[in-house]
This record gives C-alpha cells, structure tokens and sequence, in this order.
C-alpha cells in the first residue's frame, strides 16, 4: 500500500526524512491520505521549518522496513484521523519548536552538537553512509 512522508530537502544531499521526537522515540508519520500530508508540511512551513519540505508516495512495507533497520517508530495517520488518546492528539500539529541544529547535513557541513554526540554517541561515517544510502534507496 502506497503512504505519503514528508522528505526535508528532497532530492538534494541533504535529504532526509522528517520525524518527531516525543520522548526517547523519533517517530515518522505515515500518512494515508496525501492531503493530509500536504497539510501537516503546511503547519511546519508556517512554524519556519528549517529546511523544505516535500510530500512523497512510497509503499508502506518500506518504510516500515527502514525504521525498523534505523532504530525510529512510526505511525499510521489513516483516512479521517480522530485522536483517541493524549498521545494522538500530540499528532495533530507539529511540535511548537523544531531542532535547531538538525543530525542531517547542511550546506555540506554536519550540524550535529557536541551534546547531541553525546548522547547518542558518535556514528562513523561509514554508519552515516550507510543510512543515507537506505534513505535513498526508498525514493
């Protein structure tokens, strides 16, 4: 089945998939319905998200596939979506405050914080190439 993501700086090498961070857990969004994910890409450029934004088509069992190999969560935003749960209503608009030094690469210099290297310990590049490759590999 065919789901929509949110690509940052589709198509470029900077390009990553969006997610949000609620807790321990980075969690990409799975969008059913395109529109809705057209929608959420408009709250976060209207918050000043750092980078641009894309909506992108991909099947599912990809997505769910690189999330499992990358360590992330996600989430299925189905048709019609009506929160349940405290948890669910935290889906229904991006985070008030977005990274401001984001893990991916900018301008072709790493942004990543001496902080952020510490707490999640330091990826050697061959990691790094790795999960972009998977990233790549999903467009």
């Amino acid at each position: 089945m065919q789901i929509f993501v949110l690509l940052v700086n589709a198509n470029t090498a900077n390009e990553g998939i969006h997610s949000i961070n609620i807790g321990e857990r980075d969690i990409i969004l799975m969008f059913e319905e395109e529109d809705d994910a057209l929608r959420y890409a408009l709250l976060l450029e209207a918050q000043d998200f750092p980078a641009e934004i894309s909506v992108e088509g991909i099947e599912q069992q990809e997505i769910e596939d690189f999330c499992e190999s990358a360590g992330y969560s996600y989430y299925f935003i189905a048709k019609d979506f009506r929160p349940s749960n405290d948890f669910e209503r935290m889906l229904l608009v991006p985070p008030e405050r977005n990274r401001e030094n984001p893990d991916w690469e900018i301008d072709g210099s790493e942004t990543t914080t001496s902080q952020d290297e510490a707490e999640a310990g330091e990826m050697s590049n061959d990691e790094l190439d790795s999960i972009r490759n998977r990233l790549e590999g999903l467009l």
